[in-house]
């Protein structure tokens, strides 16, 4: 079942990620500096320190994988390079709908990295079950 990218996981709840480390799937990328709860519209902004600059990121709510509570750690289902090229941050704009509908649109044609591997071992087995035949 495919999760809207702008809600947070149930399993999220109404816990505070303020302040949490943030983990792309291939490392590190800052710390939550934001995060909001609007139904359909939630995202957290993180601050990735010297990753990029000292530049914030804007990342849909739907791209949690899961949270450690234990060690303050925020999963994201993304991997750095994809973050990374993401529209820029805009300071001025982005609580505005038309920031977040960019930056969705760049989401929206991006699938994570193993959901690619996933399709791409799909369609082996297909062909694997059609040479059989």
């Amino acid at each position: 079942m495919k999760r809207e990218m702008w809600t947070y996981p149930e399993t999220l709840g109404r816990l505070n990620i303020t302040g949490f480390d943030v983990e792309a799937k291939d490392g590190s990328i800052g710390k939550v500096d934001e995060v909001t709860y609007e139904v359909g519209e939630s995202y957290i902004v993180v601050d990735t320190g010297p990753w990029i600059f000292g530049k914030k990121v804007l990342l849909p709510a739907g791209f949690i994988k899961r949270v450690d509570r234990d060690d303050d750690t925020v999963y994201v289902d993304r991997t750095k390079d994809e973050i990374k090229q993401a529209p820029e941050f805009d300071d001025d704009a982005y609580r505005e709908e038309s920031y977040r509908s960019e930056v969705g649109e760049y989401y929206s044609g991006r699938r994570p990295a193993d959901a690619d591997d996933e399709e791409r071992e799909r369609e082996d087995d297909e062909e694997r079950v059609a040479d059989r035949t």
